[in-house]
């Protein structure tokens, strides 16, 4: 790295690191940021989402006629959370921090970056059905122009000019092997330079080795992310009395570099780890047709009306509905099998299917109001979602049953479905449409969302039999489990320093990211309320680069 000489050194280039970047330069301090991947892959994972982020009593609510407040918010966390553990005392005061931030100053911050949102609100996890529990009361995710390429690019934006003025410096190809340590105090890091690459974002790049290096810094920020790329140490830290076993198949909803490497090199050094139990798992995840990383699973974000069954051919019960709670999903799923069932119809997936990720949303990535409003209210489905509908290994498409059950079993021989229970399951929810009253939970809720204009405008469609035929063809979606998120990881103190496994200040080590579960080694506790990666990557980004 030449004369350059850091105060501060980030390991990982992602949208925590680059956060902490920020705010240490605007500090005055210079910065070496290294990444073991290209600079093709600046912004990390976050470029690939949505762009969601979970914000409270916004102008943006108003607008919608949704009346939210900080009390409610902090509720609506901590019924999610349910912290239970004598070590989550710093996530409780992450979480508690995060909340006044998203009800407060962090809107404009991001404002002020260059961030503008989508004005529909959208209404995730909406929760375990008691009010004192799991879920969001009202809409909170609200989606960035741009998506999560919108997120980052403030970031990128100033990465780049802080490197032409001199103040930081990037090593792309970097992999930390090991942090230097002098008198129990991480004094700097050493690791490998990696040969260059010209692989696309997300694809798998050359671990090939061409050099080494070693450097020092009074204090070294770890933003590296979490296993999920790593489905072996995943199903290492898998908590089987709470959940039921992994499942043997699974898709993997970030590359392969988030592998979780660098929390074992911190706690070598002498950091602590907690809540690595923890984990955040989707239940709608579907092979990507056209992968970019190995075993590329996409997320479905279903509205409301699809019926979900479990492999044995059973419909789930409340609250195991689609958009509602996804921890208590994934147990009752794994209670049956690995894998479970969507079925709907062309008019559904029509109005109610999106896919998660910004490549797969180019309307809000790249386009503007009329792009949104040609793809969504158009006729037909989202060109991304019908593509996954004809080519997507986990779809099927029938004009009938008997021929739509026939192509699920032959997805799934070793768990054959029965045409008449699921057919009879079926009748009977459709039975429940014919009159305004309902013993159906998911009826009721699919009417209680259409109460929400959002909703109502874009995500969901007009209640209708499933087995009316004018409603067809009749879609069947085989649904894997697909990693995503660590809510545990790193143990830091609310000033973003790692403390050591016995609670004290592991001097010269901070952290921010997925690294340490958003904040604190788990301000998430147990459930995420969606919205909140993102947000978490802001705000301990904030906190690592303001106090390093």
């Amino acid at each position: 790295m030449g004369d350059f000489q850091a105060d501060v050194i980030i390991v990982g280039a992602g949208l925590a690191g680059m956060v902490a970047a920020h705010e240490a330069v605007s500090r005055g301090r210079k910065v070496l940021m290294l990444d073991q991947e290209a600079p093709q892959s600046l912004g990390g994972q976050a470029f690939w989402s949505l762009g969601g982020l979970f914000m409270v009593d916004t102008p943006e609510q108003r607008r919608m006629g949704i009346k939210d407040s900080p009390e409610l918010a902090l509720n609506d966390w901590m019924g999610s959370a349910q912290f239970d553990r004598l070590e989550d005392v710093n996530p409780r005061l992450y979480a508690e921090q995060f909340v006044d931030w998203a009800a407060g100053p962090m809107r404009q911050w991001c404002f002020d970056l260059g961030m503008r949102w989508f004005p529909v609100v959208g209404w995730a996890e909406r929760g375990g059905a008691l009010a004192h529990g799991h879920g969001n009361s009202v809409p909170r995710f609200h989606i960035t122009w741009g998506t999560g390429t919108g997120v980052i690019a403030p970031f990128v934006k100033r990465m780049t000019e802080y490197a032409a003025a001199g103040q930081l410096k990037l090593g792309f190809r970097h992999r930390v092997t090991g942090l230097v340590t002098t008198d129990g105090a991480v004094t700097g890091l050493h690791g490998d330079v990696l040969e260059d690459t010209t692989a696309a974002r997300g694809q798998s790049t050359s671990r090939e080795v061409i050099g080494s290096f070693e450097h020092h810094a009074a204090a070294v920020v770890l933003t590296t992310g979490g296993i999920g790329g790593d489905h072996a140490r995943v199903r290492e830290n898998w908590p089987v009395a709470r959940l039921g076993k992994p499942p043997n198949m699974m898709v993997a909803g970030v590359p392969d570099y988030v592998d979780g490497k660098m929390q074992g090199i911190a706690r070598a050094a002498g950091a602590g780890l907690i809540n690595e139990d923890r984990m955040w798992h989707y239940c709608e995840g579907v092979q990507n047709w056209n992968p970019i990383w190995p075993n590329h699973g996409i997320r479905i974000l279903p509205g409301p009306s699809s019926m979900w069954f479990d492999a044995k051919g059973q419909r789930m019960e409340a609250p195991f509905l689609p958009g509602f709670d996804t921890l208590g999903t994934l147990k009752r799923i794994l209670q049956a099998g690995e894998h479970s069932w969507f079925i709907l119809t062309q008019k559904i997936i029509e109005k109610e299917f999106a896919l998660s990720g910004s490549e797969q949303n180019p309307d809000l990535t790249d386009g503007g109001w009329m792009d949104v409003l040609k793809a969504r209210l158009g006729k037909g489905a989202m060109p991304a979602v019908e593509a996954f509908k004809n080519k997507g290994a986990d779809f099927v498409v029938a004009d009938d049953l008997e021929t739509l059950v026939a192509g699920m079993n032959r997805l799934t021989p070793d768990q054959p479905l029965d045409l008449e229970s699921l057919r009879q399951q079926i009748i009977s929810r459709d039975a429940q449409l014919t009159n305004p009253f309902s013993k159906d939970a998911q009826v009721t809720a699919l009417r209680g969302a259409r109460a929400y204009r959002g909703d109502r405008l874009i995500r969901t469609a007009k209640p209708h039999a499933i087995l009316d035929a004018q409603n067809g063809p009749l879609i069947a979606v085989r649904l894997n489990i697909l990693t995503r998120k660590s809510l545990g990881g790193l143990h830091t103190d609310i000033k973003g320093r790692v403390l050591t496994p016995e609670g004290r200040v592991l001097p010269g080590l901070y952290a921010a990211g997925e690294v340490c579960g958003f904040g604190g080694g788990g301000y998430h506790g147990y459930n995420a309320l969606e919205g909140t990666f993102l947000g978490g990557c802001l705000f301990s980004g904030r906190i690592a680069g303001q106090n390093a």
